[in-house]
This record gives structure tokens, C-alpha cells and sequence, in this order.
């Protein structure tokens, strides 16, 4: 068995050897890290009274069935469904149903007791081809909100989690797609004209965009969502000019529309460690460029920052090679690292550099053993009230995510939900996990209530299969 590992090693060694040489260098390939916003803003302290806000985060695509047809008047489809189509992705189908029965959702919803709800438009649905609009998905979407608020529930609106219409994907050059598509801004200021006047009577928040700084690297860095550009940095830049100047028009926007709304960004902010196999920083700097990019070119107009935060990792070429076999007590099924302290350190991070209240506003973990999940939550939550004890103005808790969904280039095989689907009724089934999260929502109604929340030391684990 040794044997046969060195052998496989082998096959990698010199691809190794060259990656670690090239990291012994302190050269950056997207440039030095910006020190921040200069001078640095004060950060504002918590405040006790504070109404904590608990709730749970979804996406349209990764949620809602199309509930239209090929030919289908209102027909529409999405870059991922493109890259679906020629096998880059598992197939969706028709994910939980969201769209043909949201009163599933908002049941669960009130079941748990969340006190907010974060949800997504699909952009192609609202505008199936280029300038024509379904006035039914808006009236839909805007139902949703109405429905919500009736129910206690404060939605908070993401105009865009990841996907782009069709239209604005061009396979045969991707340069010029999505972000970078000629008509990519022209048409999101009506797409935004369009929908928040609309929405603005029944929102208090709205999310710009759902992690930019998570799809353009993997986007144009890693080449794993559309477009699929592997290295291609000026590319990578271009689109982070896009996206930041579409993100400021949005807040514009809002504010505009509703002067008292929030907006809130909502990055993809893991917490990553140094290596000794990364000597020159070429790895650290990379990572920290993709958590920092976007944020440091928006966060002036942003009254919250969202922190969407599930792992930390260490930046070297080993750690992203092992992920696919990492498992065991401080893993996901996914491989992912779990660390409540990288929370921590990250709150910390983002409170120094912006001077911004903020709010977690993805947290989860992938498993199979619900024990797990509600372990992995509680250490989390305590290191949010660690880090509001040390002064830090964290101000609400969403979970990722309702019910195990759509992961991406995942599929469904990360489960990642408080709830599964009844596949004849589509019913969400609570998990116990779902259960504690509503008891911690009815102790914890305040900032100084999440203070007192209470780190755990283990979980039960699943029993062995035979």
C-alpha cells in the first residue's frame, strides 16, 4: 500500500516541487494588498439592548423550480443552466420547489422562529430576454416579501446570488460575458429601476449582490463557474471593476428608492492561515486578494457588512490538493476545516479594517450527522459572542441553510440544511438542529443575550456502518 502511494505521488511531485518555488518568491500575481480604507473608520461599539437578527439564508437557483418549459412564453434559462447542459455541473431539476410552493418555506420559516429571511431574485426569470419582462415573477417575488413581513418576518432581498441570464452569456467568448457583457450595467440599472420600487414598501434590507469576491475568483481564477477562465487575471480584474461599480449603482439605487434601507454586502470571507510551504506569501496574498478585492471597493456605501463565513484553511498547495479526502471531527463532508476561532478572527479583521457594523451572513456546515451540525453551531455562535464581548458590533446570525438544496458543482450530495423535503409533499422536515436553533432564538433576543451563548466540547457520533 505504501508503495502504491509514493507511486501515485510521484506522479505529482514535480508539479509540487515547481509550486513551491514559485511561492518561495514574494511575487503577487494580482498585485500588493491594499492596506484598507486610509484613514480607518472607528469601529463602532455594540450595544447591549441591541435586537439581535436571527435568520436563515437561500438562493433562487439553488431553491426554486423554473415551473416553465422550452417554449414556454416566460421560458428563461441562466449561464449555470448553459453550463449544465454540456455536463460542467450536475443537473438541478427542480431543487425544493421554492418557486410553485413557498408556503412550504415560509411554514418551516415559523417554525424555527427566525426573525429574518434572506432570499434571492433569479434576474432571468424577471427579465427572460433582453428587455421583455414577467410581470408575473416580480408580482411573485414581491408576494413573497408582503407574506413574510405578515408573518413577522423581515425579508432581506438579494438581487443577484451568482447567476446571469442567458442573454448575457456568450460561450463563444467569454471574455465579454456576465460582469464584462457590453450591455451587462446598461441593463441592470433598469433591472433595478424595475424591481425596487416594487419591493421597497415590504424591505428593510437589500444585498446588492451574493458573494461577487467567491464567483469572480472562481469564475475567472479557478475557472470552475461561468465563464470558465482559469488564470486569467486581467480578466479577473475587469470583472471586479464591473461588479463593484453595478454593486455602488445598486446602493445608489436603494437609497434613492428607500433612504432608510439598509444595504448590506454579503462576501465570502474564510479565514485563511500562513504556511511554511508558502515562504514568499504567493498562496496567502492570492487568498487574501479574493476575501478583500470587492469589499475594499464598496464598503463605503454599505451600511452592513455581511460575512458569509464556513471554514478556515491553510494557504499552501498541499491544503488545496488534500481537501477532496480531508475528513474526520474537525471536517465537513466536504473537507472543509472547521474553525470557530477563524469566525472569530475574521469578525475581528473586518470590524478593524471597515469600522462597520456587521452581521454573519452565511454559516453552515455540510453533514450527514445532525449531532455535528448543532455542535458546529454552537461553537460558532459563541465565538460571535466572544468577538461582541471584545467589541465588536456584530448585529444577527443566518444560517445556511433551510433544507438541503442544490450546491453548486456539489449537486445535492452536501447537505447542508436544518430540514429535508418530503418528496411527495414537499413538506420541510425539521431536524433536530433546526429545533436548537429555535430555542437559542427565544433566549437570545439581544447582542448581550448572545454574550452568555456557551461553546460545546463534542457530538454524538453516527453509528458505523456494517
Amino acid at each position: 500500500m505504501t508503495f502504491l502511494f509514493l507511486r501515485y505521488f510521484s506522479r505529482f511531485l514535480p508539479c509540487l516541487l515547481l509550486v513551491f518555488l514559485a511561492s518561495c518568491s514574494s511575487f503577487n500575481p494580482l498585485g500588493p494588498d491594499s492596506r484598507g480604507p486610509m484613514p480607518r473608520p472607528p469601529r463602532p461599539l455594540p450595544h447591549d439592548k441591541t435586537k439581535f437578527a436571527w435568520g436563515i439564508s437561500t438562493a433562487s437557483y439553488q431553491y426554486e423550480d423554473p415551473a416553465v418549459k422550452p417554449g414556454d412564453a416566460n421560458y428563461f434559462s441562466t449561464d449555470w443552466d448553459i453550463m449544465v447542459s454540456k455536463g460542467g455541473a450536475p443537473q438541478k431539476g427542480n431543487a425544493l420547489y421554492s418557486w410553485s410552493h413557498f408556503d412550504k418555506d415560509l411554514a418551516a420559516l415559523k417554525k424555527t422562529g427566525v426573525t429574518h429571511y434572506r432570499f434571492s431574485l433569479e434576474w432571468a426569470r424577471i427579465e427572460p430576454r433582453m428587455g421583455e419582462f414577467n410581470e408575473e415573477a416580480l408580482d411573485r417575488y414581491v408576494e413573497m416579501a408582503r407574506r413574510l413581513k405578515s408573518a413577522d418576518i423581515e425579508p432581506v432581498v438579494c438581487l443577484w446570488h451568482f447567476t446571469f441570464p442567458d442573454w448575457l452569456y456568450d460561450q463563444k467568448n467569454p471574455k465579454t460575458s456576465n460582469w464584462l457583457h457590453p450591455k451587462a450595467r446598461e441593463r441592470w440599472l433598469v433591472y433595478l429601476d424595475k424591481v425596487l420600487p416594487r419591493l421597497a414598501p415590504y424591505t428593510n434590507y437589500f444585498a446588492p449582490q451574493n458573494e461577487p469576491n467567491g464567483q469572480i475568483t472562481t469564475a475567472y481564477i479557478a475557472g470552475q463557474w461561468p465563464p470558465a477562465m482559469t488564470l486569467a487575471l486581467g480578466t479577473y480584474w475587469k470583472a471586479i471593476d464591473a461588479s463593484t461599480g453595478m454593486f455602488r449603482d445598486a446602493a445608489a439605487r436603494i437609497k434613492m428608492v428607500k433612504p432608510s434601507a439598509k444595504v448590506v454586502s454579503v462576501e465570502a470571507l474564510p479565514w485563511w492561515d500562513r504556511s511554511f510551504l508558502d515562504p514568499g506569501g504567493l498562496f496567502y496574498n492570492t487568498m487574501i486578494h479574493g476575501n478583500i478585492d470587492h469589499l475594499d471597493r464598496v464598503w463605503d456605501v454599505c451600511d452592513i457588512i455581511g460575512i458569509n463565513y464556513y471554514y478556515s484553511q491553510v494557504a499552501s498547495p498541499t491544503s488545496f490538493i488534500s481537501e477532496a479526502w480531508r475528513r474526520g471531527h474537525n471536517y465537513t463532508m466536504m473537507g472543509w476545516r472547521i474553525s470557530p476561532n477563524g469566525l472569530y478572527n475574521e469578525i475581528r479583521r473586518v470590524g478593524d479594517r471597515y469600522g462597520k457594523p456587521m452581521m454573519i451572513t452565511e454559516n453552515g456546515i455540510a453533514t450527514l450527522n445532525d449531532s455535528k451540525r448543532i455542535w458546529y453551531m454552537k461553537n460558532h455562535l459563541a465565538a460571535i459572542g466572544r468577538a461582541i464581548r471584545d467589541g465588536y458590533d456584530v448585529r444577527g446570525y443566518f444560517s445556511w441553510s433551510l433544507a438541503d438544496n442544490y450546491e453548486w458543482h456539489y449537486g445535492y450530495q452536501a447537505k447542508f440544511g436544518l430540514a429535508t423535503m418530503d418528496s411527495q409533499t414537499y413538506d420541510r422536515i425539521l431536524k433536530p438542529s433546526a429545533y436548537y436553533f429555535r430555542d437559542t432564538i427565544r433566549s437570545a433576543k439581544t447582542s448581550s443575550d448572545v454574550t452568555k451563548l456557551q461553546p460545546s466540547d463534542s457530538f454524538q457520533k453516527l453509528p458505523s456502518k456494517p
